[in-house]
């Protein structure tokens, strides 16, 4: 079965499950999945019984789909994404970018954990572009023409506007809220001290295993995209040692502003 048609059985099968119109794609982190819990009238499809859809394995990740109404608007929320460190492809990891495009969403907001360079723990920072060092481009292949072009322009894969917006609702309930550059990479090991000297010459605010082949994929597509990273810990060489119950436990400290400034976002987006 081609690409394609795997996006177009799985869009049938959600549509069928009443997934109907969705506006805002959200993407949550490890440790941010909560959000969804607060979705009205809500669908909730667990991943392994959705076609053609991959696996979560990580701590922190449900493994749910979840539909339905939040801050007044038609979203479609990950519990819980799909990482290429996990061993899976591109087209996995990219897929469910694919399907909400596919069934309407306009927009995503993309969110994850992640290791501060010029931010410490318990920063939420906005990302305003990304460094791809993951070693791999999920539009590699055959290029989906019904979807997006050949070469498509990453010059404003944030938009400009969202950030803009977001900055005011940040400012007018009070959530701090600082901007900076992204920067990806395979994982699933922690990079080390030399490597995180290199991506902070190189121009990076936070560092990452996630969130860039799906914002690439959402460029690709039309979509415009809203990134929010929550800084848990200090990148390696900045403190003693790292480890992903940190994260975890950063990001449940930080939830309720982060739940707050993403209603807030998409109330007034």
């Amino acid at each position: 079965m081609s690409l394609i048609e795997k996006i177009q059985e799985t869009k049938s099968f959600l549509e069928a499950k009443g997934l109907t119109a969705p506006e805002f794609g959200l993407i949550l982190g490890s440790g941010l999945g909560e959000l969804a819990d607060e979705v009205e009238n809500a669908i909730v499809i667990d991943y392994a019984d959705i076609p053609n859809w991959g696996q979560s394995t990580v701590v922190g990740h449900a493994g749910k789909l979840v539909y339905g109404d939040l801050a007044g608007k038609k979203v479609l929320a990950l519990q819980g994404r799909f990482h290429y460190y996990e061993g899976n492809p591109m087209e996995v990891v990219t897929f469910p970018v694919r399907v909400m495009k596919a069934l309407g969403c306009h927009s995503i907001i993309v969110t994850n954990a992640a290791g501060g360079i010029g931010y410490g723990p318990g920063t939420l920072m906005m990302i305003n572009d990304h460094i791809n060092m993951i070693g791999t481009n999920p539009l590699i292949g055959e290029n989906l023409d019904e979807f997006g072009p050949r070469f498509p322009d990453m010059s404003d894969a944030y938009s400009k506007d969202y950030r803009a917006k977001a900055k005011e609702i940040a400012d007018s309930i009070g959530v701090k809220v600082e901007e900076g550059v992204y920067l990806g990479v395979s994982g699933p090991t922690y990079e080390t001290p030399a490597e995180i000297r290199a991506y902070q010459t190189m121009g990076a605010s936070a560092v990452g295993m996630s969130t860039v082949p799906e914002v690439i994929v959402a460029v690709h597509s039309g979509m415009k995209v809203l990134g929010i990273s929550a800084i848990t810990n200090y990148a390696a060489g900045f403190q003693s040692s790292l480890n992903h119950e940190e994260v975890v436990e950063v990001t449940t400290r930080i939830k309720e502003d982060f739940k707050g400034l993403v209603k807030a976002i998409l109330a007034g987006l």
